[in-house]
């Protein structure tokens, strides 16, 4: 192979997005500042109603982190010591990590090999008395099928958690992740399609009471101050992270657009190694919306392959190399090496390319033709 000839293309350029907002970004911070209002308050209040009519949920409570908000849904739910909760092997590992740290047990599914969504007929397979709670993950922008899980879980009593953390603005048959579930759980990490200088999350429900229950969780289960009644956590967003995000959020539609606009443009450009079948790219069913959090093709001989492109200035990523089934941490669960194959095949083929919406075309194409010839092509 050769060496490095092009400018480098990263995995994600924030700059690219932070530049143009820089001067509106900064006069929010400094709002905030000269308010010296920080935990709370106005800033927090204007995000969770401007989220809620972007979403299209009833009820939008911003908390401090993707994780947590998983958290506080599963504590909202009562979920604790005996209880179980199904959900997928492949996924970011807060998903299950949340179970297990309130001593709940994870009851992991495999995936569906084209979506790398949980399969709702696992899911089914899986329910016993003790379930209480079903996590169905929106991998990497596309919304599971939440009709097919709908209708195993609700006959069964058992609620369904929307971990929408790499989803928001998916729809499934018009409906918007976080939607459709008794909780939706959104995540703001900096690389998210709505990112905040920080972390930051956000549960959304339609259900009042469950809503005053996360509420209630975020801020130490107080209410009023200094009177718990439940033992909740610190789980409140930073005001400043309100602010940054408020400025974001219009431009959330268009930065979709731009993310769809690179997916199908890679498409159209990976046409002829498809074909070939070198290379199998991302699916979209009908009646989906998806928004490329991250755009992950699969690929022979990928640690290879990375390694080539790391070399020539292509940066991409494996989400994720090792299921939780395999994680050191949950061995006690009993599951076994061959116990989930479509998880084990995506874990050891899949790679995520540059999706963001800055990408030029010249890059894409960069992309692209870095792969083919590591490929051989």
């Amino acid at each position: 192979m050769t060496t490095q000839s092009r400018s480098p293309v990263p995995l994600l350029d924030l700059q690219a997005q932070y530049q143009p907002l820089r001067a509106e970004l900064l006069a929010a911070i400094e709002r905030v500042c000269d308010s010296q209002r920080f935990i709370l308050g106005p800033e927090v209040e204007a995000l969770e109603a401007e989220l809620a009519r972007a979403i299209g949920a009833p009820h939008a409570i911003t908390i401090s982190s993707g994780t947590d908000a998983l958290l506080a849904a599963m504590m909202a739910l009562g979920i604790g010591p005996g209880d179980e909760v199904v959900t997928t092997t492949y996924s970011f590992f807060a998903t299950a990590g949340c179970v297990s740290r309130l001593g709940a047990t994870p009851v992991l599914v495999d995936i569906l090999p084209d979506t790398y969504n949980i399969d709702p007929e696992a899911v089914r397979s899986a329910l016993t008395p003790r379930t209480r709670a079903v996590v169905a993950v929106h991998l990497y922008g596309l919304c599971a099928d939440m009709d097919a899980l709908l209708a195993v879980t609700v006959p069964a009593g058992v609620p369904i958690i929307e971990d929408a953390a790499q989803a928001i603005g998916a729809r499934y048959k018009e409906r918007q992740a976080g939607t459709m579930g008794a909780l939706g759980c959104f995540s703001f990490f900096p690389s998210k399609n709505l990112g905040a200088f920080g972390d930051g999350g956000l549960v959304t429900c339609t259900d009042a009471t469950l809503a005053h229950e996360v509420t209630l969780l975020r801020n130490h289960g107080a209410e009023p101050k200094y009177f718990h009644k439940r033992i909740g956590g610190n789980f409140r967003l930073d005001a400043l992270q309100a602010a940054v995000l408020r400025v974001k959020l219009p431009h959330l539609p268009e930065w979709t657009n731009g993310r769809r606009a690179n997916a199908a443009r890679y498409t159209a450009l990976f046409a002829d190694m498809e074909d070939a079948g070198l290379v199998a790219l991302p699916t979209e069913p009908a009646g989906y919306h998806h928004i490329y959090n991250q755009y992950v093709v699969r690929i022979p001989d990928r640690d290879r392959i990375r390694r080539e492109l790391a070399g020539r200035g292509i940066g991409t990523e494996v989400y994720y190399p090792v299921p939780f089934h395999l994680q050191e941490c949950f061995a006690d669960l009993g599951y076994a090496k061959g116990a989930f194959p479509h998880a084990e095949t995506a874990a050891a083929s899949s790679l995520a390319l540059p999706i963001y919406p800055e990408l030029t075309e010249a890059q894409q194409a960069a992309v692209v033709e870095e792969i083919a010839e590591a490929l051989g092509r």
